[in-house]
C-alpha cells in the first residue's frame, strides 16, 4: 500500500516520488509505504489552504459546526473501519484503538457544538453613547503536527478547533501512522468539508515539519511531541511571530500516601505507567510512596506488572512500541538504569513468547533504588517503564515531585481531602488528579503544563478557541443622546 498526501481534495504523488517504510510494529513486516514529502510539498499544500481560507473563514460559526457534525455522524458509520486501521498502525489491542476513536467522536461532537457558542462579550465604556463588543476571527493557515501514540484523537484534539473557528488545516501526519490521517482527510471530504480545508502531508518532521512551520502564510502552528521538537518550533516560529501551541513531554509523579487505598493505587498506578505500552505523554512515569506501605505497595505493583497480557488481541493489556527505534531506546534507557544503581524488579527486557519476538515488545518495567538526578528520573521514556521512589513525609514527595523540569501532569491517592488539596494546588503541574491516574483529559476539560511540557498554552476545551482564533475589539458611538 503506498499513501500519498492529501492536498485539495484529492491524494498527491510526492513530488520527488520518494518513500518511507512503515513497519507493522507486532510482527516487523512492512505495512506499507508512506509519501517522504519534500519543502515543497508542504508549501504546494499551504498554497492550496491559503486560496481555500476565505470561502470557508467566510460561513458562519453555525455553518461550520453542522459540517463538523457531519464529520462525527461519517465517523460513527466508519468507526469499525478507523478503529481497525489504528490497531494495525499502532498495534493497540482492538478495545484500545476503538475507546480512542470513541474519544475522537466526542470531541468532534464537542466543537461541533461550539459553532453556537462562538460568542464574544459585551463591554461597557466610560464614554457615554460607546458601545464596544469582542468578537472571535480566524487566524488563517493552521499547521498542525501530531504524533503516533493515539493518533486519531491527537488528530481529533487539533483538527476540529481549528476548524469551527474559521481557520484552514494543513495536518503533518505523523510517519508512524500515516494511513489514519488519510483515511479522516477522505472521510471529511464526504461528509462535506470543502476541497482544500484541510489538507495532510506525509513524511517525517525534516523536511515536511520544518516547511510547516516556517512557512510565512502558516499563522498558528499546533505541535505534540518531544520537548527538544517544541524549543526549536518555538524559536523558528516565534522568528515571524506566528502563534504556537506546545504540548511537550512529561515525567509524571503519582504519589501514593499512607492513607491510600493500595489496591485502588495499583490499579490506576499500572494504567498510568503500562497503557497504550507506556506510550503517553501524561504516564505515570515516577511513582513517590511513603515509606510505610512502600513493601505492600511495591509487592503488589510487581505481580499485577507480571499479570498483563502484551499482545494485540481481543483482552490484551499492551501492545507493542509504535517503531523499532523506539523499542531500541527503552531498552538501552533500562540498561543504563541498572548501571546506575537502578533494580529492576520484574520486565527490563522483551516477552520470551515466540508469536511476540519479532514485535516492538517491551515487558511491564518496574525499577526502584533510582536517585531523583538519574537519567531515567529525569528523562522522558515513552515506554512501559515506571520507577519508585521513597518518602516519609507529603512535603518530601511534594518536593520529588517538583524536582523536574517537566509539568504536565501528577496524580495524588489519599483519604484526606487536605492532604490532596494541599497537594494538588503545590504541585507543578497543569493537570492534577486525585485517586485517580495521571492521565485521562476529557473534550472540554482544558490540558497542558508548566515548565519543559508546553508553552502556556491549552488544549482542548473552550481555551482552544484562543489558540485558533484571533481576539477583535469592536467599539462604536452612537448618535448625540438627547436631552
Amino acid at each position: 500500500m503506498k499513501i500519498a498526501n492529501w492536498i485539495d481534495g484529492k491524494q498527491q504523488l510526492p513530488a520527488d516520488d520518494k518513500w518511507l517504510e512503515k513497519y507493522n510494529p507486532h510482527n516487523d513486516q512492512l505495512l506499507s509505504l508512506v509519501a517522504d514529502s519534500s519543502a515543497a510539498d508542504t508549501q504546494q499544500a499551504v498554497t492550496v489552504a491559503a486560496r481555500a481560507f476565505a470561502a470557508w473563514a467566510e460561513l458562519t460559526p453555525v455553518r461550520r459546526g453542522q459540517i463538523l457534525g457531519d464529520i462525527v455522524t461519517a465517523m460513527r458509520c466508519e468507526a469499525d473501519a478507523l478503529a481497525e486501521c489504528i490497531a494495525v498502525e499502532t498495534g493497540k489491542p482492538p478495545q484500545d484503538a476503538k475507546g480512542e476513536v470513541g474519544g475522537a467522536m466526542l470531541l468532534a461532537e464537542y466543537f461541533a457544538g461550539e459553532g453556537m457558542r462562538l460568542h464574544g462579550r459585551s463591554l461597557t465604556s466610560g464614554v457615554p453613547g460607546k458601545s464596544s463588543h469582542t468578537v472571535r476571527q480566524p487566524r488563517g493557515v493552521a499547521g498542525l503536527i501530531v504524533p503516533a501514540n493515539t493518533p486519531i484523537a491527537n488528530i481529533a484534539w487539533k483538527l476540529f478547533p481549528a476548524l469551527i473557528c474559521g481557520n484552514t488545516v494543513v495536518l503533518k501526519a505523523t510517519e508512524d501512522a500515516p494511513r489514519i490521517a488519510q483515511l479522516m482527510a477522505e472521510l471529511c471530504q464526504r461528509a462535506g468539508l470543502p476541497d482544500g480545508v484541510m489538507n495532510v502531508v506525509q513524511g517525517r518532521g525534516l523536511p515536511a515539519g520544518a516547511a510547516l512551520v516556517e512557512d510565512p502564510r502558516v499563522a498558528v502552528v499546533s505541535f505534540t511531541g518531544s520537548t527538544a521538537v517544541g524549543r526549536w518550533i518555538a524559536e523558528a516560529a516565534g522568528r515571524r511571530l506566528a502563534r504556537v501551541s506546545l504540548e511537550l513531554g512529561g515525567k509524571n509523579p503519582l504519589v501514593v500516601c499512607d492513607d491510600a487505598d493500595i489496591d485502588q493505587a495499583v490499579h490506576w498506578t499500572s494504567l498510568s505507567a503500562f497503557s497504550n505500552a507506556g506510550q503517553r505523554c501524561a504516564a505515570g512515569s515516577r511513582i513517590i510512596v511513603f515509606r510505610s506501605v512502600y513493601a505492600e505497595f511495591r509487592d503488589k505493583l510487581v505481580a499485577k506488572a507480571r499479570s498483563l497480557r502484551l499482545g494485540v488481541s481481543v483482552g490484551c493489556d499492551l501492545g507493542p512500541v509504535v517503531n523499532k527505534r523506539q523499542h531500541q531506546s527503552i531498552l538501552s534507557a533500562i540498561k543504563s538504569a541498572e548501571l546506575n544503581g537502578g533494580t529492576v524488579l520484574c520486565g527490563g527486557g522483551v516477552p520470551a513468547d515466540d508469536e511476540l519476538a519479532k514485535g516492538y515488545y517491551i515487558q511491564p518495567t518496574v525499577i526502584e533504588g533510582l536517585d531523583m538526578n538519574a537519567e531515567l528520573s529525569c528523562k522522558e521514556i515513552f515506554g512501559p517503564v515506571t520507577a519508585l521512589y521513597v518518602v516519609d513525609s507529603l512535603e518530601e514527595a511534594l518536593a520529588l515531585a517538583n524536582h523536574n523540569e517537566y509539568g504536565l501532569t501528577a496524580a495524588i491517592h489519599t483519604r484526606s481531602v487536605d492532604r490532596a488539596m494541599w497537594f494538588a494546588q503545590r504541585v507543578r503541574a497543569g493537570v492534577a488528579n486525585i485517586n485517580l491516574g495521571t492521565f485521562g483529559s476529557e473534550p472540554h476539560m482544558p490540558f497542558g503544563g508548566f515548565g519543559a511540557s508546553g508553552n502556556g498554552t491549552r488544549e482542548p476545551g473552550v481555551e482552544a478557541l484562543d489558540v485558533y482564533s484571533e481576539l477583535k475589539n469592536i467599539s462604536f458611538l452612537t448618535r448625540s443622546l438627547l436631552i
